[in-house]
């Protein structure tokens, strides 16, 4: 398999994405690749953050993981982007760094990378369809070749979403962190990524 490199970005208030971009990561460097997890800037105001127990500790646990830069997605031959729900939409956290990628875009940088999504959100339907495919719209942009889950392994039918991992945090879900057959999701969308970016890149080669 040709070497791959996957830059899983993210942004995470009280830990769920946090995990499934853990996962993710497995994922993806069990199927071979080179793998940086980063998080990016936290940009709400400390009252709002210390408001809530559980961002402020968040905060805590993950200050070891580097905060992402341009030079994670130009180094990428796949990127993973993670985010929570906000209104349907992603977070403005992810989306400030998103919109910081313009100088890429105009080099012709982001063209023919790899790319997929995944979500959470506090309810069932708390728009986890519509956040992915309002990361998935950049994509489109940047000329990304987009390598959705679909239903390619059991494990999908059984998080049933095939335009990304997502994960119920609140009520009608486990009102906690993903569970293990989420994690797998996780970790096999990770490896559907790879295998695609490395199959990409040796017919390049080729």
């Amino acid at each position: 398999m040709a070497p791959v490199n996957v830059s899983i970005i993210y942004y995470s208030a009280t830990g769920t994405i946090h995990a499934l971009a853990q996962a993710a990561a497995e994922g993806a460097e069990k199927a071979g690749a080179t793998v940086r997890l980063r998080k990016v800037r936290e940009l709400a105001p400390p009252e709002a953050i210390g408001s809530n127990p559980a961002w402020a500790r968040h905060i805590e646990d993950t200050a070891d993981v580097q905060e992402a830069a341009l030079e994670d997605v130009a180094w990428a031959d796949a990127l993973l982007f993670g985010s929570p729900t906000r209104f349907g939409n992603l977070a403005s956290q992810l989306k400030a760094f998103i919109d910081t990628t313009g100088p890429l875009w105009q080099q012709g940088t982001l063209a023919d990378k790899v790319c997929s999504a995944f979500t959470a959100s506090g309810t069932a339907h708390g728009g986890q369809e519509s956040t992915i495919l309002a990361m998935s719209n950049t994509f489109y942009h940047w000329g990304g070749i987009i390598v959705p889950p679909g239903y390619t392994d059991p494990v999908h039918s059984q998080t049933g979403n095939p335009y990304g991992v997502s994960h119920v945090s609140g009520p009608g879900g486990s009102l906690g962190g993903p569970s293990e057959v989420t994690l797998e999701a996780a970790r096999h969308q990770a490896r559907r990524v790879v295998e695609f970016a490395a199959a990409i890149k040796a017919g390049r080669a080729s």
